[in-house]
């Protein structure tokens, strides 16, 4: 049931570790909607992109935490996509640095949004 777009917006999301060690907890109780929903809250993340999170956190891998891993994590998803935000963003088009983000990556308006200004504040991203 992946969806790929949902999965790449829980991978570029960044969750409190907190969370992600009660949403595993929560899972292995047995309680797989109270650790989405757990995911959710104070994240960004919408309901597939957070089952899609919790999929990953079960399958052994760590979501990002901060906005940098998350920018670490897109630059290897895809170094193009990063590439086209940065020219957006030289040229002084961040909205449609963020429009294009959300529709490439499926992530929502406020983690884009927060992705695109880390991005325009790391010189080492260019």
């Amino acid at each position: 049931m992946t969806n790929s777009k949902a999965r790449t917006a829980a991978m570029i999301t960044p969750v409190g570790q907190e969370a992600q060690d009660e949403a595993r907890q929560l899972v292995r109780e047995g309680r797989a909607g109270k650790a989405v929903r757990r995911l959710r809250k104070g994240s960004w993340l919408k309901r597939g992109a957070a089952r899609e999170a919790l999929e990953l956190l079960v399958e052994g891998q760590a979501l990002p935490t901060s906005s940098g891993q998350v920018l670490d994590v897109l630059r290897t998803l895809d170094a193009p996509l990063v590439g086209e935000l940065t020219a957006l963003l030289g040229n002084g088009q961040q909205i449609a640095a963020i429009k294009l983000l959300r529709e490439r990556t499926g992530i929502d308006l406020v983690g884009g949004h927060h992705l695109v200004l880390e991005l325009a504040g790391r010189p080492d991203a260019h």
